[in-house]
């Protein structure tokens, strides 16, 4: 426990609490449930127990093997800490439609299968209005909700995050021939600090959500040899995936806020 106060006072918050900590858990989970338990005794709290006081004797002061084994353990998790974010870098790219040649063909067939499921929004809203008009009002709510997630134009990513930052570029170039991607340095460097910060709060929200993906994965793989892993990972990537999508949408609205704000604010004095 001093061990980790120590880590605490030494890393950042933010990567202590969003990386360090899980890294823990899923060590944990994976050694204790998965190497340990197993499907058989998945629920044995006093088999987990004696394992992990067998792994860590504390009994009149922490022994040489325990102590080796909490710095082992440590390490672990801070080898899978730093692992994650480039894992999550991959899971961003590909949220943002920038699937490597490789995976070319299997981006081409969900684009075209996208495209193929899009019902424009004008659309699904007279269907809503009909439904109802016919008395049918948890109907037309669903279409409701479904019209407001609905990108406005057939799709053209494999993913609704692409379409939505591809729809940010069009918006940018149209406000002041700005490509979001190519002048993001720029962008970040010509605006006030407020926005500055806002910006970065944005893409701060979308790499967690693309992390918190990582870790479902993590969690469900591990799943294989204890159940409840994998439940849990699933549970997390329905959770993850709707706030990567959230905070896909919320990076793009505060991109085209900033840019709109760059373009009408006056330029300073010389």
């Amino acid at each position: 426990m001093a061990l980790l106060l120590e880590l605490q006072r030494r890393i950042p918050d933010g990567w202590f609490l969003r990386r360090l900590l899980p890294a823990l858990l899923f060590v944990v989970v994976a050694v204790v449930g998965g190497g340990q338990l197993g499907h058989r005794d998945w629920n044995d709290v006093g088999l987990a127990r004696d394992r992990i006081a067998d792994a860590l004797p504390v009994k009149g002061g922490l022994t040489a093997d325990g102590a080796a084994t909490l710095v082992l353990v440590v390490l672990a998790a801070v080898a899978v800490a730093l692992v994650v974010p480039f894992a999550a870098d991959g899971i961003g790219a590909l949220s943002a439609g920038a699937w490597p040649w490789w995976l070319a063909s299997l981006a081409g067939r969900l684009t075209r299968w996208r495209a193929r499921r899009w019902t424009s929004p004008q659309d699904i809203g007279r269907e809503a209005v009909r439904a109802r008009a016919a008395g049918h009002e948890l109907r037309a709510a669903r279409l409701d909700a479904r019209r407001a997630r609905t990108a406005p134009v057939r799709p053209m990513s494999p993913t609704w995050s692409g379409d939505r930052l591809r729809a940010a570029e069009r918006s940018a170039r149209a406000e002041s021939a700005t490509d979001l991607p190519g002048e993001w340095a720029s962008l970040l460097l010509e605006v006030p600090d407020a926005s500055r910060a806002a910006l970065g709060e944005a893409r701060d929200a979308y790499q967690a959500a693309c992390e918190a993906l990582v870790w479902s994965v993590a969690f469900a793989a591990v799943g294989i040899w204890w159940w409840p892993a994998g439940l849990g990972g699933i549970i997390l990537w329905l959770v993850a995936w709707r706030s990567l999508r959230r905070a896909a949408d919320g990076l793009c609205r505060t991109a085209e806020a900033v840019v709109t704000l760059r373009r009408t604010s006056p330029s300073p004095p010389a």
